[in-house]
């Protein structure tokens, strides 16, 4: 049998407000789930027929439509349970980018993002150690002896054992969410069983089905069973709650699916029904449905009806199903993978049809409600089960198809709801209520000064487990760690200087919990001066003009308000030397230029990275034509690195030089952002820089060769350290 999945627990929950939550463009779906042979079926999911202004989503072509696959403009982003949320706005904004609201009472965010850049802002984000994950909002498909009169046609209640399995219960009890195109509750089978949802498509509580889809899962799991009319349910006494997240063809993304989860929890229900491919590959809906499950419930979703192996990771959140037909073999049509939790019928399923009729359909987006309705059967026998009491029930009792155990095909098997309802039945009676609350105490500080970004360290223990333990600082909360060791990081520039109490509350599974006893520190955090804005000055001091030979003496005044890093001369716009030194002086060698006019200019940086350049001085070189004297500067070449590459690690500078007297007599130098690394003699240089010391940002090496008349030639690249 599978590993039995685990209990995860989660924070309270609140709605995502602002732009996000009334931004219909997050509302994008297809449908994937298939009706048989009756007229006025569903739409069976076309290309997308509307978009909104830059929110549309991004294509990928395809054979013969376009298939959407992300959401255009915006990102999904979860804030470390270790991290500050100042550190990880700033993170946002460093790379950006804006939270529009965050979903629920999970860490996800909704970022904002250029249309365009959503893959490429992932990517950075990813790495930054404030983000526990990125993605992008990713398009997910639909997957598609009672007195009721069409229960003869119900082929799949009597495969699964539901007759007797309602000797047991019949849902009483139970909301299960069907996260839909919404459900038509005036349908004479389902207006009993609704209770209160919500429509995250136009933020509204109007829940009617816009397509048919929701309607037919909505029945499958719980319509109303022994009323003399229609069709059974698995679980007829269950209720319904709708929560549309779709548009008229059906489709959505993974972020309405995660408020729909949110949401639900907050309001009641114990099962999720998400007939929709694609769910359980998301980091964003599995830490809705991680909440989900920290309010006792359990999350269904269907495997598909690709016909083929998805290669999806299995996770302990969510219950992934796939479909069987009338032969109890899998279904031709069912996707299957390691992700495949269980089966169920899904084949040729007579259900409700909107506008109150019924209907024969077919897909994993009916498998999905069946084993939804089994779980609302178990809880309304047993409501104290836990979420992972309930997987591994279900685990246990379905009927092995296929391989012997667990297999990519069928799960655990094909769900067996007499058997599972017989195994609660009979078993133990749960213990007693768990009443004892955690200890828990601050390790660390103790006491004392505290500046910057500071690590509270917590003791904490329970007779069962603590579940969460979240940091207050003067009795308010403002960060929390769900696994020990319990190590949370506060932003103590978040409040003024001075005392400050630390408390920490820990808290069961059962919602018991304490506060531990306070510690006072104080806060002494330095104040930050405002950044470096003003430029250096910096002039020539000589020359000022006038006619040159030779080597020139050019010396320059430079000053800062904090202090010159660094001063260029330049000839003819060209860098000719540099230093870090004061006083600020240079030799130009004259005799590399022709007669003529020549520029000098000078440029002083300081260490906030201003710079200014100094008024440009014009002389007049004459060296005069004296027979064989030898004017030529030799010629540099920079083989290594390439102008405007990227490095990180060590680097060979390599640089070679030619004169037209011949290599011997060059002298070579290298600088790394004006400072002297290395000197060489003859017409090869080679020098290995360690770039990993070097700051982020760009560097410039420049190389310089002087031969034995004293003429001097450069040449320089530009790096970027990452």
């Amino acid at each position: 049998m599978r590993q039995q999945k685990r209990f995860s627990s989660g924070l309270p929950a609140s709605r995502v407000i602002g732009a996000f939550a009334d931004a219909r463009w997050l509302l994008l779906i297809t449908l994937a789930v298939l009706v048989g042979s009756f007229a006025s079926g569903p739409a069976t999911g076309a290309a997308l027929d509307r978009q909104v202004e830059d929110r549309a989503p991004a294509f990928e072509m395809g054979a013969s439509a376009p298939k959407a696959t992300f959401a255009r403009g915006h990102i999904l982003v979860a804030r470390k349970s270790t991290s500050d949320p100042a550190a990880f706005e700033k993170a946002l904004v460093k790379n950006g980018s804006r939270s529009l609201g965050k979903i629920g009472s999970t860490r996800v965010h909704v970022v904002d993002v250029a249309p365009g850049d959503e893959e490429a802002a992932v990517g950075k984000l990813k790495s930054d150690p404030d983000v526990e994950f990125a993605e992008v909002d990713r398009l997910i498909p639909a997957a598609g002896a009672v007195n009721d009169p069409g229960y003869s046609a119900e082929w799949h209640l009597s495969m699964i054992g539901a007759p007797t399995a309602w000797n047991y219960a019949t849902g009483a009890g139970i909301t299960i969410a069907i996260l839909d195109t919404g459900v038509d509750g005036t349908h004479p089978d389902l207006v009993a069983q609704m209770t209160p949802g919500w429509n995250f498509y136009d933020n509204n509580s109007n829940t009617a089905d816009v397509n048919g889809h929701g309607t037919a899962v909505a029945g499958a799991a719980a319509a109303a069973t022994n009323n003399g009319i229609g069709v059974a349910s698995v679980a007829g006494g269950a209720k319904i709650m709708p929560v549309r997240i779709a548009d008229a063809n059906a489709y959505a993304y993974w972020s309405t699916v995660a408020q729909g989860l949110t949401w639900a929890a907050d309001n009641g229900a114990r099962v999720a029904n998400i007939s929709y491919v694609g769910a359980s590959g998301s980091s964003t809906i599995q830490s809705a449905a991680s909440y989900f499950r920290s309010k006792g419930g359990v999350v269904f979703v269907a495997a598909g009806n690709t016909g083929a192996i998805d290669n999806t990771a299995p996770t302990s959140l969510i219950t992934v199903v796939s479909a069987t037909q009338e032969t109890d073999t899998l279904a031709s049509f069912s996707t299957y993978g390691p992700f495949v939790d269980i089966s169920a019928p899904g084949n040729n399923i007579y259900t409700t049809a909107r506008g109150g009729g019924y209907q024969y359909w077919w897909g994993t987006s009916l498998a999905t409600p069946v084993v939804a309705g089994t779980a609302a059967l178990m809880l309304s026998k047993r409501p104290d089960l836990t979420p992972a009491q309930v997987d591994s029930t279900l685990a246990a009792t379905a009927t092995d198809l296929g391989t012997p155990g667990y297999d990519i095909y069928y799960g655990a098997g094909r769900v067996n709801a007499a058997a599972a309802l017989q195994q609660i039945a009979n078993a133990p009676p749960p213990p007693p209520a768990d009443t004892t609350s955690p200890s828990v105490s601050i390790a660390s500080p103790l006491g004392g000064n505290v500046a910057g970004v500071v690590t509270v360290t917590v003791s904490a223990a329970d007779n069962v487990g603590v579940t969460r333990v979240e940091l207050r600082v003067n009795g308010v909360a403002v960060v929390s760690d769900t696994a020990a060791p319990y190590q949370m990081a506060w932003n103590s520039a978040t409040v003024a200087n001075g005392g400050v109490a630390l408390t920490a509350a820990a808290y069961d599974a059962a919602g018991n919990f304490a506060v531990s006893a306070p510690v006072a520190v104080n806060v002494a955090n330095v104040a930050v001066p405002p950044p470096d804005t003003t430029p250096p000055s910096v002039a020539i001091a000589s020359p000022t003009g006038g006619t040159v030979s030779g080597n020139v003496a050019v010396n320059v005044n430079a000053s800062d308000n904090i202090g010159v890093t660094r001063v260029d001369l330049l000839a003819n716009n060209i860098v000719v030397g540099t230093t870090n030194v004061g006083p600020y002086q240079f030799a130009w060698n004259s005799m590399a230029y022709a007669n003529g006019t020549a520029t000098l200019k000078a440029v002083a940086y300081d260490a906030a990275g201003n710079s200014a350049g100094s008024a440009i001085v014009s002389v007049n070189v004459m060296n005069g034509a004296v027979g064989g004297t030898d004017t030529t500067p030799p010629l540099v070449t920079i083989t290594n690195p390439a102008n405007g590459s990227v490095v990180n690690a060590n680097v060979a500078i390599k640089a070679s030089a030619t004169d037209n007297s011949g290599a011997t007599g060059i002298t070579q130098r290298i600088y790394i952002d004006g400072v002297l690394k290395a000197t060489a003699s003859g017409a090869a240089l080679s020098y290995n820089w360690n770039a990993k010391k070097v700051a982020s940002g760009t560097h410039t090496i420049m190389v310089t060769a002087t031969d034995v008349a004293g003429n001097t030639g450069s040449n320089q690249v530009q790096v970027i350290k990452r």
